[in-house]
């Protein structure tokens, strides 16, 4: 039975029973407290808590519904889904529990050809509250049901309240028995697998106060208008009818399911581990689907980022099946075909909902390359040194530089055992935002109020004689110390001297600040930045390092030739790269910023996709051959209209007045507004290294180079290591890339024949680990200190192989080590003992307590540390203490 009939069989017949068929609300909830719709009952809470007077009797919905409280579950179990739909029928002071029950066992149990489900009443069981036996009793009548197959069940499961005072009630759930092949016997109040709920029924009976807690109240009386409210799990009757193991193989999720599989190559069913990544990129993906369609858009706040989150772990489990190729135009498509029957907008909607979803997959696949890479290196060296938590730096870095999301740094640091240091990267988030309200104060604007500079701009511009000199007699015009004009300042102070000509260059158009000195009668200046504060003039951060300047005092600029000549080659560098750039890529890659300073230059350009290493090869050799050419470099003033007419291009984030400075070199090759310094002749830039190519945002992409000297010495410091590498190795120059290979093979084979040895050495000790177990209580418990290991992985693979001789009993492994000088502890705990309720996080958390550390980690498996070594003998007291006698 496909999952739209199913949909339509309820509606069609609540809708024959005299329920007015209300559409499915948005998924964005009109409740300010909710972000989202999380159940079907949401939109009908004014009539069910009598705030709003109902407009009907009785309704039915089939109502859409996002949860995500349990994403960690998604793929794990057979019923987790961050996107369900909830059918339910309401009745609002109308009937009451004989008719919700009625209704419910006609619908489940009628034939398929009636219009019913056609479940066999022999699988079905139900549960109700301790005390309410009138529920218990119309389930015997109306049912027939055995009281073995009618649980009661306490507050905590059975019994509805929002918390607040008002309306509550007992409930009654419905559960479908999956057979033997599932779980043990026992019924629902087990809590396994093998019963599915698959229908609620909430009877709102009574008023409550004095509300301590959900299952903590005071009942004061009977409601005057009771009401139903009740709720079944469309994707969980979807899976028992169509015969399929879980949700995620039902007919709206399989293609998406088995559209991952074809894209990654991998068997749905052939690893445990694949299985799950396939349904969390089937359920996501759908959730996606639908929540976009609802106009929801991806964004960093809010019901946007669980949108992103959802898509970014869409993204991450399709890069954990090998994919690292876009693949949301094929999901999204399965997805939007398999679910336009019932929800005909996403076919509608589909172009602006497949827009969103590929910008957002290609802006994180960027993101991913980036990131997981430093993340598992991270966690690597996290876990070789013992420790139990990421650092908060690591993570701090992850997100500040490549845009990487908390949440997910904490999700794959769990998935290794390892929890994060989150004070420490909140903290770095604190002085992270400080830095920003700081950056309004920074060197460009903090160097006075702005205001202050007006007189001083009367006087007429700076006039810059950088082009032609690189030292000019002036005076001084202004001095502003601490953002306040003063007439003179003295040794040891920082000031601003403003002097009406100036031949250093100030900042601007991706070209740093010159470095120099201002020198006059009886004093010293050392240059420490230049600016330009407000249009038309030039103002220099000094150090007064000898004597006293005063206003209008003659002073002599003069700029650091060799700095100059440095950043002169940079300069006329990056127009060469943007130009080779071009040449190579096409006019589409286009310089959307830069920055440059002697010996380095950078250039941000639009394009969406990486450069191959040949391609960075090709852009390196142009932009090498112009310098040999020796280009002319020829500058020239002239209106703005005039020069764009001859291809000069206007770059980004540039303004320019109506008199514009065009830079040319090698004529019309690089053509380019420019108010920078420059070469005279290509060749005298000597040389371009390209070091770096990396993202820099969704579309854009930047290339960093050394340029003349500093290009040089790296190529000659490449060379020294090659020359270094064949006389250590005794290579000729053109087999070291061979030679290196065998040693590196070489040494491969060695660290495996290592492991193998010290995997031995730790199997031989699991023998006498078994042999001094002790009893406590029902469990068995090995506990000891192994002394000083090499790494923490040692210790979980020595903690996971006494947990697996034992895995037939109850048993709880808890193993301590001291690696890097620190302590770190394992527990593990058998199936059973987790069925007693033995939970080797909390029993982790309670160790690392005693070692003066943290950790964390799953009901099976989980680590810890610490700082204290003396003190791993009453952690593993403390876990023993902590077992049930």
């Amino acid at each position: 039975m496909k999952t739209a009939e199913i949909r339509q069989r309820w509606l069609d017949f609540f809708g024959a029973r005299e329920h007015t068929v209300v559409p499915s609300a948005s998924l964005v909830s009109d409740d300010p407290s909710l972000l989202f719709t999380v159940a079907g009952m949401v939109p009908f809470v004014p009539y069910l808590t009598g705030v709003v007077p109902a407009p009907y009797p009785r309704a039915t919905s089939v109502q859409k519904c996002i949860r995500t409280n349990d994403i960690e579950e998604v793929g794990k179990t057979p019923r987790h889904g961050t996107f369900f739909q909830m059918n339910g029928n309401f009745s609002f002071g109308d009937y009451f529990k004989e008719g919700a029950i009625s209704y419910a066992w006609e619908l489940l149990t009628s034939s398929e050809l009636a219009g019913g489900y056609g479940f066999d009443p022999k699988d079905l069981w139900v549960t109700v509250y301790r005390d309410d036996d009138e529920a218990a009793a119309l389930w015997r009548r109306i049912a027939g049901l055995p009281e073995e197959r009618i649980q009661r069940l306490d507050k905590d499961t059975n019994y509805w309240s929002t918390g607040q005072p008002g309306p509550a009630g007992p409930c009654s759930e419905i559960f479908f028995d999956r057979g033997p092949a599932y779980g043990r016997d026992g019924g629902p109040a087990t809590d396994d697998d093998r019963y599915v709920e698959i229908w609620n029924l909430v009877f709102m009976q009574y008023s409550v106060t004095n509300v301590r807690s959900k299952v903590d109240f005071d009942i004061v009386g009977e409601l005057p208008k009771k009401n139903i409210d009740t709720g079944m799990g469309l994707e969980r009757v979807a899976f028992l009818k169509q015969g399929v193991e879980n949700m995620y193989e039902i007919d709206q999720v399989r293609p998406v399911l088995d559209r991952a599989a074809e894209l990654s190559g991998r068997r749905y069913g052939a690893n445990h581990e694949d299985d799950v990544r396939m349904r969390v990129v089937a359920d996501h993906v759908r959730s996606s689907l639908i929540l976009m369609s609802d106009g929801v858009s991806p964004s960093n706040e809010g019901r946007g980022y669980i949108l992103r989150r959802l898509l970014r772990r869409s993204v991450r489990a399709m890069r954990l099946l090998g994919v690292e190729d876009a693949t949301f135009p094929e999901l999204f498509a399965a997805s939007r075909d398999a679910m336009a029957e019932s929800y005909p907008e996403v076919e509608r909607d589909y172009g602006h909902i497949s827009q969103l979803a590929d910008n957002e997959e290609q802006t994180f696949l960027r993101t991913l390359a980036a990131g997981t890479t430093i993340l598992d290196l991270a966690l690597d060296d996290s876990k070789r040194a013992g420790r139990s938590s990421l650092p908060g730096d690591s993570a701090f870095l992850l997100h500040d530089t490549y845009g990487f999301p908390i949440d997910l740094t904490l999700e794959i640091a769990e998935e290794s055992g390892l929890s994060v240091d989150r004070r420490e990267f909140d903290r770095l988030m604190g002085e992270q935002r400080s830095r920003a309200k700081a950056d309004a104060k920074s060197k460009k604007t903090q160097m006075a109020d702005l205001t202050v500079y007006s007189g001083l701009r009367g006087k007429g511009e700076t006039v810059f004689t950088g082009y032609t000199e690189l030292q000019t007699e002036s005076r001084v015009l202004g001095i502003i110390v601490d953002g306040v004009p003063v007439d003179r300042a003295t040794t040891g102070q920082r000031a601003e001297v403003i002097l009406a000509e100036t031949a250093l260059y100030a900042e601007s158009g991706g070209q740093d600040a010159d470095q120099g000195t201002i020198v006059g009668p009886g004093y010293d200046l050392d240059v420490i930045d230049v600016q330009k504060p407000v249009a038309g003039l030039i103002s220099h951060t000094v150090d007064v390092v000898r004597g006293e300047v005063h206003v209008d005092a003659p002073a002599t600029s003069i700029v650091d030739a060799d700095y100059r000549r440095g950043a002169r080659q940079a300069h006329s560098g990056t127009h060469i790269v943007h130009a080779a750039l071009r040449q190579v890529l096409g006019d589409n890659a286009h310089q959307s910023g830069s920055f440059n300073k002697a010996g380095y230059l950078r250039l941000d350009f639009s394009w969406n996709q990486a450069l191959s290493a040949e391609t960075k090869t090709e852009i390196e050799e142009i932009s090498n051959n112009a310098i040999r050419d020796n280009l002319e470099v020829t500058t020239r003033e002239m209106p703005l209209d005039e020069a764009k007419a001859l291809g000069a291009m206007a770059l980004f984030g540039e303004k320019y007045g109506d008199t514009v400075r065009m830079v040319d070199i090698g004529g019309p090759w690089s053509r380019e507004l420019c108010a920078g310094t420059h070469v005279a002749t290509s060749a005298e830039i000597g040389m371009i290294n390209l070091v770096s190519e990396s993202s820099v945002g969704s579309t854009n992409r930047r290339v960093e180079s050394l340029v003349g000297l500093e290009a040089f010495r790296e190529f000659a410091a490449e060379r020294a290591l090659v020359s270094e590498l064949t006389s250590s190795l005794k290579t000729p120059k053109d087999q070291l890339l061979t030679r290196v290979g065998e040693l590196s093979a070489s040494l491969k084979q060695a660290e495996k024949k290592i492991q193998s040895f010290q995997a031995q050495a730790l199997q031989q000790r699991v023998p006498g680990l078994l042999e001094r177990r002790v009893r406590r209580g029902a469990l068995e418990l090995v506990a000891e200190d192994l002394g000083t290991l090499d790494s923490a992985d040692e210790l979980r693979t020595l903690t996971t192989t006494v947990r697996e001789r034992l895995a037939a009993e109850p048993a709880v492994v808890a193993l301590t080590a001291t690696v890097s000088g620190r302590p770190v502890v394992l527990v593990a705990t058998t199936p059973s003992a987790r069925d007693a309720g033995v939970k080797a996080g909390a029993l982790v958390r309670t160790a690392a307590q005693v070692l003066g550390g943290g950790g964390g980690g799953k009901d099976d498996l989980a680590q810890g540390g610490g700082q204290d070594v003396t003190a791993i003998p009453a952690a593993l007291q403390a876990i023993a203490t902590q077992l049930p006698a």
